[in-house]
Parts: C-alpha cells; structure tokens; sequence
C-alpha cells in the first residue's frame, strides 16, 4: 500500500512539472514581451523613434570611402555600414541596374534629398533624423523632422490614392499586435538612400511595425516595382525610442538651404 501510494505520488509530480513546463519559461530564457496597450487595446506605439544605422547612405553592405567633395576632408565621407537588404541584394532589372550606377555616379547632382525634396518611404524611416508617431483608433500621423515631412495612415480604409506624391497614400490595418502599412501612389521622385539606389512611379511599399521591447520595435518594408525590379524584396532594422531628456521633433526646413542650388543662375543672370 505505502508503495503505491509512493508511485502516486511520484506520478502527481511528474504530470505537474509537466504542465508546468507548457507555460513557465525556460532557464535563462525570458517571458514573451507584451508591449504597452492604448485604451482601444492596440499596441502603443506613440512616441518618438529613429533608426541607428547608415542605410541613408546605402541600402546594401558597403566600406567606408571618400566623400563627393575631396576639399571637404572627412566631410561627407561614407562610413562603413552592414546592409539592412535581405539577403543584400537587390534585383534590379539590367537597364535600371545601369541607371542606378549612373545615379551613384552623379549623387550630388541627382539625389532628391540635396534638393530637399520629400524622402518618400521607405527612405523617410532610415534617414538620420527622428520621426514621431500619434496613434489613434482611425488614423496614423507619422511626422518627420526632415523637411517637415508627414503622412497619414488612414486605419481600414479601402480608398485609393487620388493623386501620386511623394509620401504616397498610406492605409493601415492590424495583425495581431504589428501595424501593417500598404503606402501607394508614390511617385517617381524619391530615391531609396545616397547610393542612387531608385523606384519608378509603380512602387508599391507595405510596412511592419512591431514592438519587441520597451523602447524598440522591428520595421520591415516588402517593396515591389516591376518597372525596376525583377521580384519583390525587403528591408528589416530596429528602430529606437528617444527616451533622452527633452528630446522631441525639431524642424528641419532645408528647402532654403537648396535655393542657391537650384535657382541660383535664376537670379543672377544681368538685368536686359
């Protein structure tokens, strides 16, 4: 009898470390993250965030070089940077392959972002400036320091965009606890980063954002053009939540920076 009362014992226990082990972590391994909740139950994701890489400068893995401006030194030189391209290829079709070399070619005369144009997106996530996001149940704002530039997510919406722009027309919906993002009607005005990496005006982007801690979160971006590309292919990297004191959105207005540049033999040329 005190056998099988022993034996029962040991069973009891054995089934119990059991159903144990389906819910309790294992050693060293922590608890699945559970991000911080707006009052409507979605994950919040307000604040204010930046990437911490150099893909504005580019896209793929790349070594350090000179910059565009030998009289400048070490100003605008290209620091070393890992890629945040899967798989770090892009699959350019071989005459836009030819373009985008050209374009690399003559950054500073090409390059949308010495005019100041608007970034579009992807490149708006990436570029080395914050961007903050204010979330509501309907809308996404997404507001970036760079050029003042802005876009509205509009939450479950079926409307399509009613004119090409820079930024595109962004509609968003939830997947469980990441924010999926279809931006379309971009036109062909952007580039992807400094290395002439380019779209067309059929570029279709649909963004990730997910919460994987605290003060971080996973952006990914599908992008599919077949004006340029052969195939579908995506970028993925953190981004960060500025928690330093004060920190907030400055105004970087560069279109005044550009008007030399572009206007300068305008208003120089002698009165008849």
């Amino acid at each position: 009898m005190r056998m099988r009362y022993s034996r029962a014992i040991l069973a009891a226990g054995a089934v119990a470390i059991a159903v144990a082990a389906t819910w309790m972590p294992t050693a060293g391994q922590a608890p699945a993250f559970q991000p911080p909740r707006t009052p409507d139950g979605k994950p919040n994701l307000n604040g204010l965030w930046q990437a911490m890489n150099s893909a504005h400068w580019d896209l793929q893995d790349h070594a350090a070089r000179q910059g565009p401006v030998i009289a400048l030194g070490a100003a605008f030189s290209v620091p070393e940077g890992a890629g945040i391209v899967e798989g770090n290829e892009i699959p350019y079709r071989p005459e836009a392959l030819a373009k985008k070399k050209e374009n690399a070619d003559n950054w500073m005369t090409r390059d949308p972002e010495v005019k100041c144009y608007l970034p579009g997106v992807p490149r708006a996530t990436y570029m080395p400036y914050p961007f903050q996001i204010v979330q509501t149940p309907t809308h996404v704002l997404m507001a970036y320091e760079y050029a003042n530039a802005s876009r509205t997510v509009y939450m479950n919406s079926k409307e399509e965009a009613p004119v090409d722009f820079w930024m595109g027309w962004s509609r968003g919906h939830w997947e469980g606890d990441t924010l999926v993002v279809d931006v379309t009607g971009l036109n062909d005005q952007t580039w992807f980063d400094r290395a002439g990496n380019y779209h067309s005006d059929a570029l279709h982007v649909v963004e990730r954002y997910t919460l994987t801690g605290a003060d971080h979160m996973m952006y990914e971006a599908t992008i599919e053009d077949p004006k340029v590309f052969t195939r579908p292919w995506k970028i993925s990297m953190p981004l960060y939540r500025r928690v330093d004191k004060g920190a907030q959105l400055g105004e970087y207005i560069c279109v005044e920076f550009a008007e030399e540049l572009m206007f300068g033999h305008l208003t120089k040329r002698p009165s008849p």
